[in-house]
């Protein structure tokens, strides 16, 4: 029979984080950091007034005017979503895939979580029809639906969803009465910024949006956990940022002092930080590219990656080659490509979806190489693809899915 849970592999303990870029942060974002060490007093909860104004103003440069009073921060943004999910109550509908973190913290409260279909030419935001017909479904069985979690840049899928579509979308939650939390981590690794149009739900929707990033995604480290939330204007926005802190202050959610000095220059965006955020958004877009040409040349699908440093690919076209070596479902697929490949390869279950489907995660991180010298280098080299790390990671992942090609041209059909 096959397993559903597997032992050590348990949906949250062991969930995959958010892929991180593998590269030291610049050193004036470190020297900030470190000069702020020394600072014994606690932060308040919800953020320091210089965090908070940062984050007001780097909403500002996108075309989301921010008023004060509307923004909060925390630890990452699970501890901000884990807030927002109780303030608002009712049940969570999330897009299938979904990133890893979403669901675990709606769980934790006692809220039921429904998946819903995403199209076929992007993640992270869910079918609109699909939607409705959730929500239909959801109430005609009792339920209470409320939040609707999306994402435009999509961990796990790397996609961006289109304008189009995400209007339909957004559309289709206020005709149902949805807040919408919209995760925009990723929202400044677009690979191609010139050829990928990127909106925030807040710009179509702003009364019914909560804006959530997580720094982690392209300004800060992982190891320096800051987060910060957008809430929309009015009487509604202010009472649900107000639940937001209640949640946040039993919680005991603050950023520390010196990841706040750090969180607050990074979001001022200062030349440093988007020059070393451009060098590596366009490293892992050229990882990420090379990663998906071997993936699809093996005959699996993935939709092109598009943001973040990450790809997802499903390895359906090759079941008869992964039967071949034990492999059925996501957990397997999961054990058999980290087993090979030595890096970290989550299986779609990890994701909301289905454990029978052999899908994965593939970050770019990972490719980089074993040490942080090895992985500074990639930034500064005039094609990193040619250092030895790198192409030795990718021919090991070339070697892996050609292996699973060629058994699956010799595997006789069933």
């Amino acid at each position: 029979m096959r397993r559903t849970v597997t032992e050590g592999h348990g949906p949250v303990r062991y969930g995959p984080p958010l892929p991180d870029d593998g590269l030291p942060p610049p050193p004036e974002l470190t020297e900030v950091l470190a000069r702020a060490a020394g600072r014994a007093a606690a932060d308040p909860v919800g953020g320091a007034p210089a965090l908070l104004d940062a984050a007001r103003g780097y909403w500002d440069r996108r075309g989301l005017p921010t008023g004060p009073g509307r923004v909060a921060a925390a630890p990452g943004a699970p501890p901000l979503l884990l807030a927002l999910t109780a303030a608002l109550g009712g049940d969570v509908l999330v897009p299938r895939p979904c990133a890893a973190w979403w669901a675990p913290y709606a769980r934790l409260l006692g809220r039921p979580v429904f998946h819903v279909p995403t199209p076929a030419e992007s993640g992270g935001v869910p079918d609109p029809y699909a939607l409705l017909e959730t929500v239909r479904r959801v109430r005609a069985e009792g339920g209470d639906p409320r939040l609707l979690v999306l994402s435009v840049a999509d961990d796990p899928t790397g996609t961006v969803a289109p304008p189009e579509l995400l209007h339909e979308t957004v559309e289709a939650a206020a005709g149902a009465g949805l807040h919408l939390a919209a995760d925009e981590t990723w929202r400044d690794t677009l690979h191609g910024p010139h050829a990928t149009v990127l909106l925030s739900p807040a710009e179509m929707l702003p009364e019914r949006v909560t804006v959530v990033t997580d720094l982690a995604g392209a300004l800060l480290p992982p190891g320096w956990p800051a987060a910060v939330a957008r809430f929309p204007a009015g009487a509604a926005g202010d009472a649900l940022h107000a639940r937001v802190l209640d949640v946040l202050t039993a919680l005991g959610a603050r950023v520390t002092a010196p990841v706040t000095a750090a969180a607050a220059y990074a979001l001022a965006e200062p030349a440093p930080v988007t020059a070393h955020r451009a060098a590596a958004v366009r490293l892992h877009a050229r990882v990420a590219a090379a990663a998906h040409a071997v993936v699809t040349g093996a005959g699996a699908l993935s939709r092109p990656p598009r943001a973040g440093r990450h790809l997802y690919a499903d390895l359906s076209p090759l079941r008869e080659a992964l039967a071949a070596w034990g492999v059925g479902d996501a957990q397997e697929l999961e054990d058999f490509l980290t087993g090979r490949l030595g890096v970290p390869v989550p299986g779609g279950h990890r994701f909301g979806d289905d454990l029978a489907t052999p899908r994965v995660r593939l970050s770019t991180g990972p490719l980089l190489g074993a040490s942080e010298e090895r992985r500074a280098a990639c930034l500064t080299a005039p094609d990193p693809l040619e250092l030895p790390e790198p192409q030795r990671a990718l021919n090991d992942l070339k070697t892996v899915f050609d292996d699973l090609r060629d058994a699956q041209r010799w595997e006789p059909h069933r």
